[in-house]
């Protein structure tokens, strides 16, 4: 069985912590699971933390921008916090853009992020 990544609520928020290396399995239950939350829980907001991360391939940047596009169908943005500079420098080396993904150094630059609105959160 494979394993399943928790997601927290805060206020309107969902936060989403990678801990490990994410298998296929893993990502497609965590992108079914948080496409349920968006809806049950009416959250406006997805933050992802990965600061566990220590590396990061194509697998889980594609991964990013899908969780980013199903929660922005769902009318909620998504924030990735906590990435380290050597996965920015491998993200950008292997040319993976994060269409509708902002980042913030934090959860709580994060939270900050989402609180403001959309048209200002993208600098």
């Amino acid at each position: 069985m494979s394993e399943r990544i928790p997601i927290l609520r805060i206020g309107e928020t969902l936060v989403v912590s990678v801990q490990s290396d994410l298998e296929d399995q893993t990502v497609l239950n965590l992108q079914e699971d948080l496409a349920e939350q968006i809806v049950a829980k009416s959250a406006r907001g997805v933050i992802i933390d990965i600061s566990a991360l220590e590396i990061v391939d194509s697998f889980v940047g594609r991964m990013l921008a899908t969780v980013a596009s199903i929660s922005s169908v769902l009318d909620a943005r998504t924030v990735v916090v906590g990435m380290r500079p050597a996965v920015a420098i491998t993200l950008v080396e292997l040319g993976l853009s994060l269409g509708g993904v902002s980042t913030a150094l934090d959860l709580e630059k994060g939270l900050e992020q989402l609180r403001r609105p959309a048209s200002s959160a993208l600098r």
